[in-house]
C-alpha cells in the first residue's frame, strides 16, 4: 500500500480501490443504491454508537487510543459505503461537492449565519 494521506490522495484512488475490492468478491449484484444506503446508515449508526451518551472533547478522543481507533475504523466503513454508493450511480463526488457548496453558501450566508447564530428574522 502506498504511503497515502489526505494531502496526497485523490478521490479516484478510493473509487478504484473500492470498485476493485467489490468486483474481486462478486458483490456487485448486492451493491444496489438501496442496499448501499442502508449499509451506510448501519455504519453511521455504529460510529454514532461509540459516542452515545458521551460528550467527549476531541482531545479526550485523541488521548484514548482504543476509542480513537474504533472511531477511525467506523469512519472508514462509512467512507467505503459512501464511495460505493457514488460508484453504483456513477456520481462524480468532486462535482457534487462543489455544486452543493455553492448552494450551501447561498443558503447559509455569513451575514445570516455567523458564529453559531442565526440573524435572519
Amino acid at each position: 500500500m502506498p504511503d497515502n494521506s489526505d494531502f496526497n490522495t485523490s478521490i479516484s484512488y478510493f473509487k478504484e480501490e473500492i470498485d476493485k475490492f467489490v468486483e474481486e468478491r462478486g458483490w456487485s449484484k448486492f451493491h444496489t443504491p438501496k442496499n448501499l444506503v442502508q449499509a451506510l446508515n448501519c455504519e453511521a449508526g455504529e460510529l454514532s454508537q461509540l459516542l452515545l451518551f458521551e460528550d467527549y472533547l476531541p482531545e479526550d478522543i485523541k488521548k484514548d487510543k482504543k476509542l480513537y481507533q474504533k472511531i477511525s475504523d467506523e469512519l472508514a466503513d462509512v467512507l467505503i459505503y459512501l464511495i460505493s454508493f457514488s460508484n453504483s450511480l456513477d456520481i462524480d463526488v468532486t462535482k457534487s461537492f462543489i455544486q452543493k457548496m455553492v448552494k450551501n453558501r447561498k443558503k447559509y450566508s455569513t451575514v445570516e449565519f455567523n458564529n453559531g447564530n442565526y440573524y435572519k428574522k
